[in-house]
């Protein structure tokens, strides 16, 4: 019970609300955060959601540092190719020169062919295993589900990436160097093609934390594995991958300056009440947020919890959500607390990042101060 637990915000869109709604909540959200005692506050990237307005993460994260003093704050995670790595290390280091010792800067991908294969019901064992059918298990107490069986449209994801710049028959990018390249611009030994030295500023010296995110035992994994970088594993994504996500990691690692072992945080949903009904309740419209993101129609605001119950659903559009659904942590303190040290416990996790998102602002901020409660009361009972 000596891991830590950060925060995973999407900066969600209230219902009848508006972008700067969703913002002013997750400004409070991440004061609220730092008087519970989280280690870190991290803000995911998404676009083009009419129910999450966290697009532009290094902006978010430069408006919470300044509105908070001690926790650290980043992102989960900036999505590369889309922003190049000079312009990555440019944003990044220029928050961090005002915030220095507080600023994490984590690096995802996105893969439109990856993203596809999924939806045609492909990728989902570990590499070698040519998405081999995977059945549900429980490790040590852990639940690791079958994929989801996908229900969504891969004209809506294609329609996505065209909006975002990317085709499928683009050639896939090389992460690594793109990685690389920004730990370069960092570290200030960055060089031309003819060999002379390119000075970055502010972001060569920058005090920034970079991790690598990650939901599957390949590319993301193995790139912060073999530059020594934290890593961050989404078992909130893909509950199924979530032992080799990590292992690979793990087996991939190389000491460097910036890290001498390995260091990994697990993602989870959760949902904490006073009670475990009345957890339930609030989290009844999670399952219809999933669906919206796995179809590609994408994240919408929460429905209420009434019509959420009233809402009729396909086998199929179950099937689809499935997993999600049945790795969220939804209770009473108690009953989260549980569950996520045996998250920790059987992933070997260093640290916890746990995401929530309610219909209601209040409900989701209760969530976390009850858990970083419980937490503590745990941790210092053990």
């Amino acid at each position: 019970m000596t891991v830590p637990l950060s925060i995973l915000d999407l900066a969600p869109v209230p219902r009848g609300g508006t972008a700067g709604d969703a913002l002013r909540n997750t400004v409070d959200l991440a004061q609220a955060a730092e008087q519970a005692g989280y280690r870190r506050y991290w803000v995911a990237e998404h676009h083009l959601a009419p129910g999450v307005a966290s697009a532009s993460t290094p902006v978010l994260i430069a408006l919470i540092a300044s509105a908070t003093r001690t926790i650290r704050v980043g992102s989960g995670a900036v999505q590369l190719p889309h922003t190049p790595p000079l312009i990555v290390a440019e944003q990044f280091g220029t928050v961090a020169a005002l915030h220095p010792g507080r600023i994490d800067l984590g690096l995802g991908r996105f893969d439109l062919q990856k993203i596809l294969t999924r939806l045609m019901g492909g990728g989902a064992g570990p590499p070698g295993s040519a998405g081999a059918p995977r059945e549900e298990r429980t490790v040590d107490g852990l639940l690791l589900p079958a994929p989801a069986r996908s229900a969504g449209d891969p004209a809506l994801y294609g329609h996505l990436g065209t909006l975002l710049g990317v085709r499928l028959d683009d050639p896939r990018g090389d992460y690594d160097a793109e990685v690389g390249a920004i730990l370069d611009f960092i570290d200030g030994t960055a060089v031309q093609a003819d060999g002379s030295p390119v000075h970055v500023l502010p972001a060569e010296g920058a005090d920034v934390d970079v991790w690598v995110l990650g939901s599957s035992p390949g590319e993301s994994a193995q790139v912060a594995g073999s530059r020594g970088l934290s890593f961050a594993a989404a078992y909130h994504l893909v509950p199924s991958l979530v032992l080799e996500t990590v292992e690979a990691y793990r087996s991939a690692f190389r000491p460097s300056p910036r890290l001498a072992q390995p260091h990994v945080m697990v993602s989870a949903d959760v949902v904490v009440a006073e009670t475990d009904a009345a957890a339930a309740e609030i989290a009844a419209p999670y399952a219809q947020w999933v669906l919206d993101v796995r179809t590609g129609r994408g994240a919408h605001p929460y429905v209420t919890p009434e019509e959420a119950r009233a809402r009729t659903w396909s086998d199929e559009e179950r099937a689809a959500v499935a997993d999600r659904v049945a790795t969220q942590f939804v209770g009473s303190p108690a009953t989260v607390v549980e569950r996520l040290a045996t998250l920790a416990r059987v992933t070997g996790a260093d640290e916890l990042l746990v995401t929530t998102i309610t219909t209601e602002h209040a409900d989701r901020v209760r969530s976390f101060r009850l858990l970083a409660e419980e937490w503590a009361r745990t941790r210092a009972a053990a």
